[in-house]
């Protein structure tokens, strides 16, 4: 069997020469050729399953302890450039290419399967035969996971920040002991085990006193029981279904402290949680789409006792959350964690799809950014930015519109309305800019690939071991 995507004057089309039996699960047109039969096919569900369905390295696989890096594509067009720049590495750094969070799905339209399949294209395209992961991000409920399980995905991200409670960071020890009262049995503070306990983690010391203890119980207790009641659905719908898990606890108001690591690590233990990796919330600032704001040397101790926490408590990687565009502190991460790390990413690549626009058709990022001024102020109250409209430049005193793409408030704002952009429609109905947007991309790949693999080289380059 010869398969191929073949560019023709309609787009790409699936290619397969092979002879008529193995043909099955394939749909499309069907021609005698040299007695085999030459399928002409779309790049259709049906289509991205058969090719699944003959070829391995085109099925997402576990990527255990090795150095990672997931690449988020918000519009399914991504995945060429990011596996060009991950060719680059030299195998070592393992890749997640399929990821979207649930939110992103709900606010782009799209579904896990079209993620899965878009992903599939991307990596058939470029003939990546290196392995990679699928990260089913940010899931919230059970409905989630079974519709990520569903579609093929691998990696699992659950987020219990709707069960933190923050108030557990300003209250009293005598507030501390009412609010642990209200919590269940298994909950409890005695039920962890830590009261008065003293842990040297590779020199770190941590000593639960009570008003320690009580502040990790109260605000992450009921988290904890969150994803033990969400690992535990996962491994009875997943069967004989291979998956990692990564905790993400790293949407809350304040920075995780590293006894609130050790507690959420011996918590998910005594649960009989597995996972791979752990989302803390770092000291600092992780905006989206720009640099680490905050104290590089503070970023760097707090790091590395999260990383001496998971080293003894796991091992299990350091992931970095929001992790795009944090050039500044890679090369800290990446020492602190000795390898064991997982940079996530998601919406930056969106951001060089708006750069590829800028080159060639400014007007129609020139109308996207009008727009995007427009609902920031709704768009932002889901995601940690600092952009204010009044010091991104106004649309009129625009000259270049590439470089906009560098300034840090307009970034930010174009950003975080990626939804609104996708999905918005005039009132008779007609999408505002999703059309032309995909249209400019589809007939210029390799400038959006470029970009994307120039950009990521900058990304990757510091997380490969020699």
């Amino acid at each position: 069997m010869e398969c191929a995507l073949a560019q023709t004057a309609t787009g790409p089309q699936l290619v397969v020469l092979a002879d008529p039996a193995r043909q099955s699960g394939f749909e499309g047109e069907f021609s005698d050729l040299a007695g085999k039969t030459l399928l002409t096919g779309p790049m259709t569900p049906k289509n991205a399953a058969a090719l699944r369905s003959r070829f391995d390295w085109l099925c997402p696989a576990l990527l255990g302890l090795r150095t990672s890096a997931g690449m988020g594509d918000r519009i399914g067009l991504a995945t060429p450039g990011h596996v060009r720049a991950i060719r680059k590495t030299g195998g070592k750094i393992a890749p997640i290419f399929a990821q979207q969070s649930m939110r992103e799905m709900t606010r782009t339209g799209r579904t896990p399967q079209q993620v899965m399949d878009e992903a599939t294209w991307g990596i058939f395209q470029e003939g990546w035969m290196g392995g990679f992961g699928a990260d089913a991000d940010h899931l919230k409920n059970p409905e989630d996971i079974d519709a990520c399980l569903a579609a093929g995905f691998t990696f699992f991200t659950i987020d219990p920040s709707s069960h933190v409670d923050n108030r557990a960071e300003s209250a009293s020890l005598g507030e501390l002991r009412e609010l642990t009262g209200n919590l269940p049995a298994e909950l409890q503070p005695r039920a962890s085990g830590l009261l008065d306990k003293n842990f040297d983690v590779e020199g770190l010391q941590v000593t639960f006193s009570e008003a320690v203890l009580l502040r990790a119980v109260v605000k992450y207790g009921r988290a904890m029981a969150h994803i033990a009641s969400m690992y535990h659905h996962l491994m009875k719908s997943a069967g004989k279904h291979l998956f990692e898990l990564e905790v993400s606890v790293d949407e809350t108001d304040q920075p995780t402290s590293h006894a609130e690591h050790l507690y959420i690590a011996k918590e998910l233990l005594r649960m009989g949680v597995q996972w791979v990796s752990l989302a803390p919330r770092f000291v600092g600032k992780f905006e989206k789409g720009v640099d680490y704001i905050g104290d590089l040397a503070a970023f760097e101790t707090c790091i590395a006792g999260h990383a001496a926490i998971s080293r003894q408590l796991g091992p299990y990687k350091i992931s970095l959350h929001s992790g795009s565009d944090k050039y500044s502190i890679y090369p800290a991460a990446m020492r602190q964690t000795h390898g064991l790390v997982h940079l996530k990413t998601a919406g930056t690549s969106y951001l060089e799809a708006l750069r590829t626009v800028a080159v060639f058709d400014s007007d129609l990022l020139g109308d996207i950014y009008i727009f995007a001024r427009q609902h920031y102020d709704a768009d932002k109250a889901s995601y940690h930015v600092s952009a204010e409209l009044s010091r991104a430049p106004l649309p009129e005193n625009v000259k270049n519109w590439t470089g906009l793409l560098d300034q840090f408030d307009a970034r930010e704002i174009l950003h975080v309305t990626f939804g609104s952009v996708l999905t918005g429609k005039s009132a008779s109905g007609q999408w505002l800019f999703r059309d032309r947007f995909m249209s400019l991309l589809r007939s210029h790949p390799e400038a959006y690939a470029a970009n994307l693999e120039k950009h990521f080289d900058r990304h990757l380059t510091p997380f490969i071991q020699d």
